[in-house]
């Protein structure tokens, strides 16, 4: 296991299967924070439990459960593994964009949950670190258009070649203790402020 004892919640819509699979789990080193049978209010119970990973079996997942999985992974991203009857290929594309780290085409059974936990558990992670990574990358481009543009009007209003522009938003960074970014916003709001 990645996590020695991971805090699980489970939504399932059936008692028999779900009080076997607790049983399982709970044999295995896991932690059952709260079990449930419906996926109504699942932010809600998410945000309450703070699980390591939600799995879910609902006899017939709709359209509603998937947008309270949307809302989780865009208020309280955790990962999900879901077991389903349903082996739709539209239905598992939605479900993957509503958040969910794995897509089981077959009912829960006690066997199959564990390897559905690291599976969902390795994905959930891998995915937040593209995202992560992405946001990185999207903030650079974003400071570096900045940057860019305050070079731009320096060179414009003040007749200075690029590379003195440069210079002057790094000496204005390095004098006011900011960041190159930040003297190139306040560049920009002043400029504009002329007009």
């Amino acid at each position: 296991m990645t996590n020695p004892s991971p805090g699980i919640m489970l939504v399932d819509d059936n008692p028999e299967r779900a009080h076997l699979v607790c049983e399982r789990l709970r044999a295995a080193g896991y932690s059952i924070l709260a079990q449930i049978n419906s996926a109504e209010g699942l932010l809600f119970q998410v945000e309450k439990y703070r699980p390591d990973i939600v799995l879910i079996d609902i006899e017939s997942p709709d359209r509603d459960i998937l947008e309270s999985l949307a809302i989780v992974n865009r208020e309280a991203p955790t990962p999900v593994a879901m077991f389903s009857g349903s082996g739709n290929a539209d239905f598992i594309s939605r479900a993957v964009d509503s958040g969910v780290s794995a897509y089981m085409a077959e009912g829960m059974t006690p066997e199959r949950v564990a390897p559905a936990i690291e599976i969902a558990m390795a994905q959930f992670k891998h995915f937040q670190q593209l995202r992560q990574s992405l946001e990185r990358t999207q903030q650079q481009l974003t400071e570096r258009k900045a940057i860019e543009r305050a070079k731009g009007l320096l060179m414009a209003k003040k007749n200075l070649s690029e590379e003195d522009a440069h210079k002057t938003l790094r000496n204005l960074a390095m004098n006011s203790n900011s960041t190159i970014h930040t003297v190139a916003e306040q560049v920009i709001q002043y400029f504009q402020k002329e007009h």
